[in-house]
């Protein structure tokens, strides 16, 4: 798959609109607050890690405290 215009109508199509404007982000004023974004997806991020050290310490806690309480037995001698 070609990136660009193919045939001639998708060419002139090209050449209408590489001038055009659609967005201007310079004069558009945010509803939101760039500082305070990063800052909620920072918070997220660390609640993120948080949750996953946790759950890492948990599960090794719990798999020594099974190893510990675990009984063995032998098995018949015919196996």
């Amino acid at each position: 798959m070609a990136i660009g215009a193919e045939d001639y109508i998708d060419q002139l199509l090209v050449k209408k609109y590489a001038e055009e404007k659609v967005d201007n982000h310079d004069n558009m004023e945010s509803m939101v607050d760039p500082d305070k974004m990063m800052g909620a997806m920072n918070d997220y991020g660390s609640m993120y890690r948080n949750m996953m050290i946790l759950k890492q310490r948990l599960n090794i806690a719990c798999y020594a405290v099974n190893a510990k309480n675990a009984r063995y037995q032998r098995a018949p001698q015919g196996y």
